[in-house]
């Protein structure tokens, strides 16, 4: 009996560590999505710092990609630990 639980509670964790994965780098597509879209909106309405809104734009997908990166790593280890 003890034994069917803990594989019960194995395969629930295996369960939400898949789904934490693919939200966390779900969230982060999204993000960088949104990120893009503004940053050619922005652009369009002043071409002249289009420099400063695409540096901005590159620094702040880098650190969304991090996080999920992170995210997803975070639940690699609970899969396999």
């Amino acid at each position: 009996m003890l034994q069917l639980l803990m594989d019960m509670a194995k395969g629930i964790a295996e369960l939400g560590a898949a789904i934490g994965a693919g939200l966390s780098v779900l969230g982060a597509g999204f993000g960088i999505g949104k990120i893009g879209s503004s940053a050619m909106e922005a652009i369009a309405r002043q071409p002249e710092a289009a420099g400063d809104i695409r540096s901005n734009m590159i620094v702040i997908a880098a650190l969304i990609e991090g996080v999920a990166f992170f995210g997803a790593i975070v639940c690699l280890l609970v899969l396999f630990l």
